[in-house]
Order: C-alpha cells, then structure tokens, then sequence
C-alpha cells in the first residue's frame, strides 16, 4: 500500500478527513487542531505520529512507505 491507496482505503472505511494528515497526498484545509499523520523524515525513513496542542509526537518510525501506510490504517480503523 502507498499513500494514495491508504487515502482510498480511510475514505472507504468513513474515517472523517479531519483526523489525519498525509503528507503530499492529504492535507486538510482548514488545519485540525488534532490529528494522526504521515510523514517522510529527513533520514529517509517515514513516520507516523500524531499532532497534539501544536507539537508533533512521532509514534513510529518505519523503513519504508508500505510498513508506514499499514501502521496508520491500523491507527485509524
């Protein structure tokens, strides 16, 4: 799974836009004050964590972008 098709399966399942952000493919407008997210790191690594009270807390970090996307649907559903 990428991130375009973890888009496709959080829609399909009805999880609200507002409760995550996926960077490059979903990034919700306006801001949430909270949500799960996403991201590539700067080592090349991908991260999912959560945004909470305007800090970023990474909750994982995985080796590739289908271990990434596989951990956040399982956040999610």
């Amino acid at each position: 799974m990428d991130r375009l098709h973890l888009r496709a399966a959080l829609r399909a399942a009805g999880v609200p836009d507002g409760y995550y952000r996926i960077e490059g493919v979903h990034e919700p407008v306006p801001t949430p004050t909270d949500f799960l997210f996403l991201r590539k790191a700067t080592d090349a690594v991908w991260e999912t964590g959560a945004f909470e009270r305007g800090t970023n807390e990474v909750i994982a970090r995985h080796p590739d972008e289908r271990t990434a996307c596989a951990h956040l649907l399982g956040l999610l559903t």
